[in-house]
């Protein structure tokens, strides 16, 4: 199998499992629902409309100026992606790249389309192709749902500022495509050296 085709099918696998968790999410809880795995692992539903950890500008318009830089910068990544490939860069790097593709085109898709082909996640579960959606084209909202809150507790007294307060740590709630970028970025980051050290692309 050419290596070109091992890395459309990885890239449409993950792809495909970010979107079945999300559209499962959008179908089957409501906006602030949660279960609980374990105390330290929880799937809290929660939508994002913005950037990382829900900050927003510019109201529409920076919506849909962020999701058209978002769409020329997962284009961008492709083809840098399909031009190591030609180089025939380490696995290793095309993984890497191929991750950060993934997550970026995974939330890409929730911002153009889930607008709408969703209504919107109130006091029900969402129906998927409703009459009318929540949101037009380029301004849906990121499905998140995974949250880790490790440490749950009040700060020590002594603890300069906030001290007494209470504290949750992880505090985030992210998706798969979030994870898909995470786990990219710091596996090139720790092995960018050593991608290089035996092929030079």
């Amino acid at each position: 199998m050419k290596l070109k085709t091992k890395l459309f099918l990885f890239i449409a696998l993950l792809l495909v499992i970010d979107q079945a968790v999300k559209i499962w999410i959008k179908t089957h809880m409501m906006i602030g629902q949660e279960y609980t795995i374990f105390s330290w692992f929880k799937i809290l539903f929660i939508e994002n409309p913005g950037m990382a950890f829900g900050i927003e500008f510019g109201g529409v318009a920076g919506k849909i100026a962020l999701t058209i830089f978002r769409v020329a910068a997962v284009t961008a990544i492709g083809w840098y992606i399909l031009h190591l490939a030609r180089r025939k860069a380490p696995a290793g790097l095309l993984l890497c790249f191929s991750l950060i593709f993934c997550g970026a085109a995974g939330n890409i898709i929730d911002s153009i389309f889930y607008g709408i082909i969703f209504e919107p996640s109130l006091a029900r579960v969402s129906s998927i192709f409703p009459a009318a959606g929540y949101a037009p084209l380029l301004q849906g909202k990121v499905v998140d749902m995974l949250y880790f809150p490790l440490y749950e507790g009040y700060l020590p007294d002594w603890i300069p500022f906030h001290g007494g307060d209470y504290f949750i740590f992880f505090r985030p709630v992210f998706n798969l495509a979030d994870s898909y970028i995470t786990i990219g970025v710091i596996s090139l980051l720790l092995f960018y050296r050593r991608f290089f050290s035996t092929k030079k692309t």
